[in-house]
């Protein structure tokens, strides 16, 4: 789900304007290219190129280019991309996922590991950190869809393992496996989500001083601004007065 980190939201109130819409762009319709190479180019028959096409749409991307981009599919430019993770501890000894589309393994891994180095973090092996979150399938509504309750029991019903509800929306957990089966399901009720895809749960949340947030923020900003990088998930919480300040 490129475009859709942990940390977006606060990363884009900081006021980047054309330069940042581009790059975003430029890596939904990567993601979309890659979906629609992994399976079929029809996103009724492939949840991986949906969930791309709803987070395009969610951040309001020409129809053009996502078409341009499911052709380039089919194309012989060369291009070849493959998804790698990548794990590591962050300032404070928190643990970040960053999930990467990269034609060049060694210019990406050695890219994210100075972004570590440099923050007094550190890169390492797959799977050091993963087992602190839960890989899950997230569907979200926003909340003038339906009350809590006709959600709740919709939810249940198509599959999903849990319904939250709050005055931002909804959120529907599922299995990895499930995703596609609830999210179809929820669809011939609710219309099509506001976004849908697979993402990296923690199953607990740090608290971090606000010196060490400014860290962590400073790192998910570099890992967010390098091509390669689609995705960044972490598990730690900053206070809501730094959250304003990086905001504003």
């Amino acid at each position: 789900m490129a475009g859709h980190s942990q940390f977006k939201n606060i990363m884009h109130r900081k006021g980047r304007q054309d330069a940042a819409r581009s790059k975003l762009f430029g890596k939904l319709a990567r993601e979309i290219t890659v979906s629609a190479k992994m399976g079929l180019p029809d996103p009724a028959m492939n949840a991986r190129l949906r969930a791309a096409i709803i987070a395009a749409r969610a951040e309001n991307m020409p129809k053009d280019n996502i078409e341009r981009a499911i052709k380039k599919a089919s194309g012989s430019d060369g291009e070849n991309f493959e998804s790698v993770r990548y794990e590591g501890y962050g300032p404070g000894g928190v643990a970040l996922i960053i999930e990467t589309l990269t034609d060049n393994r060694t210019r990406t891994v050695g890219e994210i590991r100075s972004y570590f180095t440099k923050s007094g973090g550190a890169l390492g092996e797959t799977g050091s950190v993963a087992f602190m979150f839960n890989h899950v399938g997230v569907i979200e509504y926003d909340a003038a869809k339906a009350d809590a309750d006709t959600m709740l029991e919709a939810g249940i019903d198509a599959g999903a393992d849990d319904v939250i509800s709050g005055d931002a929306g909804h959120e529907i957990i599922t299995s990895v496996e499930s995703l596609n089966e609830v999210q179809k399901a929820l669809e011939a009720k609710f219309g099509e989500p506001r976004k849908g895809g697979l993402t990296w749960r923690p199953k607990n949340t740090v608290a971090v001083d606000d010196e060490t947030g400014e860290k962590l923020m400073k790192l998910v900003e570099n890992l967010e601004e390098n091509d390669d990088v689609q995705n960044v998930y972490g598990n730690f919480e900053i206070s809501e007065s730094l959250m304003a300040k990086l905001s504003a």
